[in-house]
C-alpha cells in the first residue's frame, strides 16, 4: 500500500552510542536499519542521519553534535520530523528527554521511535497523555539506575575478594581470561623494590635503581618517586587512592555545573532576545 504523498514525511533520524564498542550490541549501524525499515514501512522519507558516537546519553544537546544538527534542521523547516530507535537514544535522563520534545513540537515538529511510534505534544484537555510518557520514561530510568548500580557493587564485591573487576591491573598483576594472575617479571621487580624499602632505601633511590637497571614502569616509561612510594608504602598507596576518588567527584561536580552555566546562559540570551 502506498501512503499519499501529503501524509509522507521528511525525517532526520538520530542515533547514539554512548562508548566507541557499544556494550550491549546496538550499535550506530544496527539503530539507523531499525530506523530506515520502520520509515519505509511507514511511507516516510529520511532525509539524514544524525549520529553521536561516544557520547554518553546524560550529555547536553550542545555536546552533541548529531543531536544539535537534527533540531536545528527541525528548526530550519528542512524535515518534518525526528526518528529515533527509542527515546533513550534521544537522551538517557527524563528532563533531558522531556526538553527535546519540547524543543521539537515548539518548532512545528513531530517525534517517532520505532518502539512506540509517534509520541503525540502535550494537550491540555488530555492531561494522561504526558502522565503516562512521563511515568514510563521515569521507570525505564529507573530501571537503568539499578542496573548501573548492581554492576558496580557486583564489581566492588569482586574487588573486594582479591579477584579483577575493572580497570588496568595494579603492578605485578596481569588480568587473564578477566581474571587477575601474577605478572612474573614485575612481581619479582615488586619483591625486590619492598626489599629496598625494607632496608631504608629511600622511594628516589630506589627510582633511580630501577630507570638505572632499564625496567619500565607499568606504562613502559621512567620510574618517579611517587610512583615507587605507592607500591612500597600502603599509607601512601591508601592517600593515593582517597585522591583519586576525591579527583573524581570533583571532575564529575564541574560537568554538572559546566552544563548548568551553559543552560543557564542560552535562557539568558533568550530573555535578551
Amino acid at each position: 500500500m502506498t501512503t499519499p504523498e501529503k501524509d509522507r514525511l521528511r525525517l532526520v533520524v538520530i542515533t547514539r552510542v554512548s562508548t566507541n564498542g557499544q556494550v550491549d550490541g546496538y550499535g550506530l549501524d544496527v539503530q539507523e536499519k531499525d530506523c530506515r525499515k520502520w520509515a519505509r514501512a511507514n511511507g516516510h522519507k529520511i532525509v539524514k542521519v544524525c549520529r553521536d558516537e561516544g557520547i554518553t546519553g546524560k550529555a547536553g544537546d550542545d555536546e552533541r553534535p548529531g543531536l544539535a544538527e537534527a533540531l536545528q534542521m527541525l528548526a530550519d523547516g528542512e524535515v518534518d520530523g525526528i526518528l529515533a530507535p527509542n527515546l533513550d537514544r534521544v537522551a538517557r535522563q527524563l528532563t533531558q528527554q522531556e526538553a527535546i520534545l519540547s524543543v521539537a513540537w515548539a518548532h512545528g515538529g513531530r517525534v517517532f521511535t520505532v518502539d512506540r511510534g509517534e509520541h503525540l505534544a502535550d494537550d491540555e484537555d488530555d492531561p494522561m497523555r504526558t502522565f503516562v510518557r512521563q511515568v514510563m520514561g521515569a521507570a525505564a530510568q529507573l530501571e537503568r539506575g539499578l542496573i548501573v548500580k548492581r554492576l558496580k557493587s557486583g564489581r566492588r564485591a569482586k574487588a573486594e575478594r582479591g579477584g579483577y573487576a575493572t580497570g588496568a591491573p595494579a603492578y605485578g598483576q596481569q588480568a587473564v581470561e578477566r581474571e587477575l594472575t601474577e605478572h612474573p617479571a614485575e612481581a619479582d621487580t615488586l619483591r625486590q623494590m619492598r626489599e629496598w624499602a625494607d632496608e631504608g632505601v629511600g622511594v628516589r633511590e630506589i627510582a633511580r635503581r630501577l630507570n638505572a637497571a632499564g625496567i619500565p614502569s607499568k606504562r613502559g616509561g621512567k620510574w618517579h618517586p611517587t610512583t615507587v612510594a605507592r607500591l612500597v608504602d600502603p599509607e601512601a598507596r591508601a592517600y593515593a587512592r582517597r585522591q583519586s576518588a576525591s579527583a573524581r567527584t570533583a571532575d564529575r561536580e564541574q560537568a554538572r555545573r559546566a552544563r548548568a552555566d551553559r543552560v543557564l546562559g542560552r535562557l539568558a540570551g533568550g530573555a535578551a532576545g
